[in-house]
């Protein structure tokens, strides 16, 4: 007799254990929008090619939109949207210095790579978020990004320029620990380290397979 498979059991992370309170949610999400909107800007303004240019500063904008969006939330709580912001801003800029790459091309790829992990793990949180609020800000932060258009210009530039592939996976993996350190900076772990992994390590695995798919069309090993 052909024993049945058992089901495989799926890990399911209870959010309220870890979640941030909502202010400093919004406030880290708000200023990491900003500080993306400045980044993409940054490398529309260094680019000469046109077409490039007019697709990284659409990006921009969506950064910005976003920004704008979650700076609204916290208006409608009554609250300050600087002083929700102000405690993250240090880290954040601190964070957006080691993110410029040797070009305007590397960059990119952390505007693509950064921008990728933070938006997947802040809609991830948002569902832990009270009320309606939570919804409304997953829905915000997976609108259309830009994103296509900066893997257009990605994948143009590693065409006219093979050699550039290497040196842009590099890149992309150097990223990778820095932004989920900010990621980890929003929860509230309990200092318990074996714990505090079991807890958040399936929210990092769903984050990479995430980014492993954004190289992947890009055609680079992440």
């Amino acid at each position: 007799m052909t024993q049945r498979a058992r089901p495989v059991a799926t890990v399911r992370v209870d959010l309220h254990e870890v979640m941030p309170d909502l202010l400093p949610y919004l406030g880290q999400a708000a200023y990491l929008q900003l500080e993306q909107f400045e980044t993409l800007s940054l490398v529309a303004a260094e680019t000469d090619d046109l077409r490039a240019k007019g697709r990284i500063s659409a990006a921009a904008g969506d950064a910005l939109s976003k920004h704008q969006g979650i700076v609204a939330e916290i208006r409608r709580r009554g609250d300050d949207p600087a002083e929700a912001m102000k405690p993250f801003a240090d880290a954040i800029e601190g964070f957006g210095a080691l993110i410029v790459g040797a070009d305007w091309r590397e960059t990119l790829l952390s505007a693509l790579v950064t921008g990728g992990l933070l938006d997947d793990f802040f809609i991830r949180l948002a569902a832990g978020l009270p009320g309606d609020v939570g919804p409304r800000l997953a829905h915000l932060l997976g609108s259309d990004s830009g994103q296509e258009g900066v893997l257009e210009v990605l994948r143009e530039q590693i065409a006219a320029d093979p050699r550039l592939a290497s040196r842009l996976a590099m890149w992309g993996r150097r990223l990778v620990g820095d932004t989920l350190l900010v990621a980890r900076s929003a929860l509230h772990l309990s200092g318990n380290r074996a714990t505090d992994e079991e807890r958040i390590e399936p929210i990092f695995t769903e984050l990479i397979a995430a980014h492993t798919r954004r190289m992947d069309a890009l055609g680079l090993t992440a």
